[in-house]
């Protein structure tokens, strides 16, 4: 791996790039530690307030603007992003860890949700209803909600603020963003990308710190609206502090996604999709397969597949040429992903199949697959990284039933040819999202995405038109009555 030189970082707020309260921070490559990404000063409360202040001002002429005005920005954004795709995927994969694969996947999806949001811009909004009186009109207009406070996270530090911050500029919003410390440089990145495409001064702020600078933001009674994907006890935490103020609250939280696997599905294919959504990104992903259901003998001819799979997986630097998982984000992710691991072991679960994984300072853990009882600490709490159990159940019933033990319900694969048992997996699992022999990751720019229980938060959901016009703005009704034609005119 080559080292790049060190980027000296700025916080983004009304139009102008600043510098941040004097303490120092600095986010490293994963798979070098030594290799320093970049040297920033963080937010402190001052800044904040002045980022906030900035976008409250700017919330009245980003609305005059139009819609198709702000559409065209959008457009533009999308085309800045595609035409500077491999630098940021490169440096996506050097902060992040992902492998530059991944890195350019996540960069050509976030183009096309960019893309997407802009000819949304064009789409009919409002509805018109029948008056009793005939000379009156009634019809409902989409307004903006003002101030968005966006908070998100390392895992994919380009394709969730764009999912967030996309629907909210086109919908007339102003906004404040604190991304994740440990992936800062990706931030400024994108607002480079949103600056140069035309966002006027003060619509789009950037802060980057601590934790404690994300509740600040939440808290701001001036922040009208509040987005956040995080972690389950944070987002509870600004359950607690938005919803009492009266504020509005989207959240995509954690998930422990189950893959269920009938005897008479194609096993080389689900062991294919399995490990790929529990490895990818090397499974740091809130929609990763963290336990695979085995019914009755599916067990026996899956697992011979599965472990072969993972066992072939390569791991190393993503920037590595044929690499397919790469480090884990940080040290402390490293040492929680093990530490699971370790504590799995201990409570009875059997290792069935470990990928090799460089030994040479990176924060890396190698791919694991393991089987043991449902009560395993592991089988029931979010690790996130790349690791798997094996459960065994009888029958379809025992499936569904163990998929729904945890509080979790993010998504969900079944692996079947029976069309019965997909639809009673559709029907009942309780996941927001449901896929058939297919991976539990990913998702459609244009079809609503979220969870349920514990994985997210009754509000409307991320993505899909109808779900993000419901966050993004507020519904007024109006009643329009003509006037008879003045005589004396």
């Amino acid at each position: 791996m080559t080292t790049a030189s060190t980027a000296t970082l700025s916080h983004y707020i009304g139009g102008d790039w600043r510098p941040g309260s004097g303490k120092r921070a600095e986010s490293t490559n994963p798979a070098a530690p030594e290799d320093v990404v970049a040297q920033y000063e963080i937010a402190d409360s001052e800044l904040l307030d002045a980022a906030i202040t900035s976008a409250v001002g700017a919330a009245r002429g980003w609305d005059e603007v139009g819609v198709l005005a702000r559409g065209k920005i959008l457009r533009n954004a999308a085309q800045i992003l595609e035409r500077r795709a491999e630098e940021v995927a490169a440096l996506m994969t050097r902060e992040e860890g992902k492998t530059l694969a991944d890195a350019r996947g996540e960069v050509g999806a976030s183009v096309e949700t960019l893309y997407y949001h802009a000819g949304a811009a064009r789409r009919p909004t409002g509805t018109t209803y029948p008056s009793a009186s005939p000379d009156e009109l009634v019809r409902t207009v989409r307004r903006p909600v003002g101030t968005v406070g966006v908070v998100t996270p390392w895992n994919f530090p380009l394709q969730i603020p764009c999912w967030k911050m996309a629907p909210a500029l086109m919908w007339g919003n102003t906004v404040v963003w604190k991304p994740a410390s440990d992936t800062p440089a990706v931030a400024v990145a994108l607002a480079e990308v949103l600056a140069e495409a035309g966002v006027p001064a003060g619509v789009v702020n950037l802060v980057i710190g601590p934790g404690s600078l994300g509740s600040e933001l939440v808290a701001d009674p001036r922040i009208d609206a509040v987005t956040f994907t995080g972690s389950v006890p944070v987002g509870h935490m600004i359950r607690d502090i938005v919803i009492p103020r009266g504020g509005r609250l989207q959240m995509e939280l954690g998930g422990h996604n189950p893959a269920i696997v009938l005897p008479d599905a194609d096993m080389a294919g689900a062991a294919a999709f399995i490990t790929a959504a529990a490895m990818n990104s090397t499974g740091q992903k809130c929609t990763a397969t963290r336990r695979v259901i085995a019914v009755g003998s599916a067990y026996d001819r899956l697992v011979p597949e599965l472990t072969a799979a993972v066992q072939a997986l390569r791991v190393g630097p993503g920037d590595e040429d044929g690499a397919q998982v790469g480090p884990l984000v940080s040290r402390r992710a490293r040492d929680e992903v093990a530490g699971s691991i370790e504590q799995a072991v201990g409570e009875g679960a059997t290792i069935l199949a470990q990928a090799d994984a460089p030994d040479d300072g990176g924060y890396y853990v190698a791919p694991t697959v393991l089987e043991g009882q449902a009560s395993l600490t592991i089988a029931n709490e979010e690790v996130f990284g790349p690791v798997t159990t094996v459960l065994r159940v009888d029958d379809l019933d025992a499936a569904i039933d163990l998929a729904n033990a945890t509080p979790f319900g993010l998504t969900a694969s079944v692996f079947s040819r029976d069309e019965a048992s997909i639809r009673r997996c559709v029907d009942h699992v309780a996941a927001g999202l449901v896929k058939v022999n297919a991976p539990s990751t990913g998702s459609e720019v244009h079809a609503p995405f979220g969870g349920l229980a514990d994985s997210s938060f009754p509000a409307p959901r991320e993505q899909g038109s109808d779900a993000v016009a419901d966050f993004f703005s507020v519904t007024k009704t109006a009643y329009l009555r003509a006037l008879p034609a003045d005589p004396g005119s």
